[in-house]
């Protein structure tokens, strides 16, 4: 099937070295204009959008999330997050809890439920604008980092209790060459008809037969699913990014003021 959209989604890759070209105006507006077409729940928006200009701020970000210097070197910066704060600072405007009070009911803070409700409408956001910026041959790279440090995070952006910062993009033009394209798992493996289904042993050595590692790794690995372990599962970064969502998920509950 021939279709431009398909061609765009299926070309994309995670852009870490950009082209030595700025993000025009036009370009960038047409980028955040996109990610507030997205989709969301109740037509609530339950995210905002932190745009990164100044480098200052660029470098602290690419030590703070797991020192990555590509995302100093980023023309464009954006950090997506989950926000109840803004409907909540407008119901103390609209005299919410004075209305439960009066109706009977109950007046509380933001549940788990309503985090992850926000994650979603973030992520959904961030990736029209990955979708958007990659029509105009802009590439991006999404960073889960910022999750990690969230005391920091929080001071460095000036985030109140229920915002979360649930993903950051770093965007820049394509340089000549291309990265490749990396293969994803067989489909078998990922799509199921009706329910879920769990994989049986003998399947893993099919669905993982492209993913080697070296003997010599510095992991001391003895199959891939060993070193993923220690590099991404196990690894300080992943520690560190439970910690800090244990420490989100503190001020979260019920903080409405």
């Amino acid at each position: 099937m021939e279709n431009e959209t398909l061609d765009l989604i299926n070309r994309r890759v995670s852009l870490r070295k950009f082209a030595d070209q700025e993000i025009t105006v036009e370009e960038r507006k047409a980028i955040i204009g996109s990610a507030m077409r997205a989709p969301t729940a109740g037509n609530m928006m339950l995210y905002s959008i932190i745009t990164v200009d100044e480098q200052e701020k660029k470098e602290k970000l690419s030590k703070t999330c797991d020192n990555q210097p590509f995302i100093a070197r980023a023309p464009l910066v954006m950090i997506f997050l989950a926000d109840f704060q803004r409907w909540y600072d407008y119901y103390d405007y609209c005299n919410v809890e004075d209305y439960c009070q009066r109706r009977g009911m109950e007046f509380s803070g933001p549940s788990e439920a309503d985090l992850l409700l926000g994650c979603c409408d973030a992520l959904i956001a961030a990736q029209n604008a990955v979708l958007a910026a990659e029509s105009m041959n802009i590439g991006s790279c999404y960073i889960g980092d910022i999750m990690e440090n969230y005391e920091t995070h929080c001071d460095l952006l000036n985030l109140p209790p229920l915002v979360f910062p649930i993903t950051m993009l770093v965007f820049g033009h394509y340089p000549e060459k291309r990265p490749e394209i990396r293969p994803r798992f067989d489909k078998k493996y990922i799509v199921f008809q009706e329910k879920y289904r769990r994989l049986e042993e003998g399947e893993f050595s099919d669905m993982y037969s492209d993913h080697s590692i070296s003997p010599h790794n510095k992991f001391e690995a003895e199959n891939f699913g060993q070193y993923m372990y220690a590099r991404k599962t196990g690894a300080d970064f992943s520690i560190e990014m439970a910690r800090s969502v244990r420490k989100a998920l503190e001020n979260w509950g019920g903080k409405v003021k």
